[in-house]
């Protein structure tokens, strides 16, 4: 799947059965629930999965969280727009 294709399935009401628990919660928070984004990157203990949690975190406006979750993934905190951010992230998880 590409990013198009990605970013086409958030017009479903679930995500995609093959989707990582990552991409499932960048799919989540696509669709403007960041809840459910949430419980899905709780559940995922991978380097792919805090780089998004902490995405998740930047986006809510707790950074010092975010910066947790950072340096969990190995990662800089991100400094561009969110929006350049989830697709970095979803680039790099499809």
């Amino acid at each position: 799947m590409d990013l198009a294709g990605f970013r086409a399935t958030t017009g479903d009401a679930e995500p995609p059965a093959e989707l990582s628990l990552a991409l499932q919660t960048l799919w989540w928070d696509a669709k403007g629930d960041w809840e459910r984004a949430h419980k899905c990157a709780m559940a995922d203990d991978s380097t792919d999965g805090s780089a998004v949690h902490a995405y998740l975190h930047r986006k809510e406006g707790d950074l010092r969280n975010a910066g947790y979750w950072y340096t969990r993934a190995g990662k800089t905190p991100a400094e561009g727009s969110l929006d350049a951010e989830w697709e970095s992230l979803a680039r790099a998880l499809l």
